[in-house]
């Protein structure tokens, strides 16, 4: 078996992420557990062979003197993957996600078209998707790019590290740019992008304050931009927010926020319960007059959860109340839902109160 066809097969079995290490047998992850590809393990040699396969002669000279690197390959007709090469004890390691190259629809994602349509029909203002790494951030956002680029005359810009999903041009004209690769940062590539007339701006990660002092200013000079936090909830995505700052610049960065703030969609996935592939569960905020009250006054700001649990009429929710209907329509189990509630207690109550089903302590 080929290295080409040795992935092929992995990703034929649905694997999410591969693993290919010294000393370890080849392993995938499907549907967020690990499992065992082929009993042999892998020797330094082979390791070497694989990625000398898929690194082009530059990209094996950066990690020969950086000894660690991001970077995308693509399978035409299979998939594209986002890896990361490493060294642990001397040795090369390989890690990579698989992207699909089909972009999914918000249904497929299990997103509510109406609220990701809100988000993605505004002409300025900024939107977070948040969660833990494999949480699926970067496909919401293709979601999102890929609706806007269907439906609309824009330029939309894109810095991410690496470029994960493709976007062709459909409507809209879509630059991708790849740090390390285009572009030296984050913040020198969106800095640089706000003189190349863009519309939207899509940034792969928020990692420090001067991408999000960059990232809030572009949403307050009349774009549309998108970007990803590794936050659970959204009031510790607008107190990570915050906390980027000196203390004596809060009150500005709050003001800046809650003015130019589109909405949170904070996510992660869960077991299907049905054992055939993973739910996405979430919690959406968007930011009404109330929420941007509260994002301006510290005080305030532990308000948020209940005007989420309180105004559904508008489409905002907390998580545990999308875990409880989740479970109600058969998608996920019950200890799956207490597991991954953020408040089991809070978990048991909502569920008694939206469906009268009763939890023993």
């Amino acid at each position: 078996m080929t290295i080409i066809e040795m992935i092929k097969a992995m990703v034929a079995q649905r694997a999410s992420d591969i693993h290919l290490q010294v000393g370890a047998p080849p392993t995938i992850r499907i549907d967020g557990k690990l499992k065992v590809f082929s009993p042999r393990e892998l020797g330094p040699k082979e390791i070497e062979k694989i990625v000398k396969v898929i690194l082009t002669p530059e990209q094996w000279e950066m990690f020969e003197y950086q000894k660690e690197m991001d970077f995308a390959y693509t399978i035409p007709g299979v998939a594209r993957f986002r890896c990361n090469l490493l060294r642990q004890r001397g040795e090369m390691g390989l890690v990579m996600r698989v992207i699909s190259d089909a972009i999914p629809s918000f249904e497929a994602l299990g997103l509510p078209r109406a609220t990701m349509e809100h988000f993605g029909n505004k002409e300025r203002g900024l939107v977070l998707v948040t969660g833990p790494t494999g949480s699926g951030k970067s496909t919401t956002l293709a979601a999102l790019i890929d609706y806007i680029n269907t439906n609309f005359p824009k330029h939309i810009i894109s810095i991410e590290d690496p470029i994960e999903y493709l976007h062709k041009n459909k409507k809209s004209l879509v630059v991708q740019r790849e740090v390390g690769l285009d572009t030296d940062s984050f913040q020198t590539g969106l800095k640089y992008s706000m003189r190349q007339d863009p519309d939207v701006i899509l940034i792969g990660e928020m990692r420090d304050r001067e991408t999000v002092e960059a990232a809030i200013t572009a949403a307050q000079t009349g774009h549309l931009v998108f970007s990803t936090l590794h936050t659970l909830d959204s009031i510790r995505t607008i107190n990570r927010i915050i906390d980027f700052f000196p203390l004596h610049e809060h009150q500005q960065i709050r003001i800046l926020l809650a003015e130019s703030l589109l909405g949170i969609i904070s996510q992660r996935l869960m077991p299907r319960a049905d054992g055939q592939g993973r739910a996405l569960a979430h919690e959406m905020l968007l930011a009404t007059p109330l929420i941007r009250e509260y994002i301006k006054d510290e005080d305030k700001t532990p308000q948020i959860k209940e005007a989420l649990m309180e105004d559904n009429v508008q489409g905002m929710h907390t998580f545990d109340q999308h875990l409880v209907e989740l479970y109600s329509d058969g998608v996920i189990s019950l200890e799956d839902a207490q597991d991954f509630a953020t408040s089991p207690h809070e978990f048991k109550l909502l569920l008694t109160q939206m469906t009268g089903h009763r939890l023993s302590s």
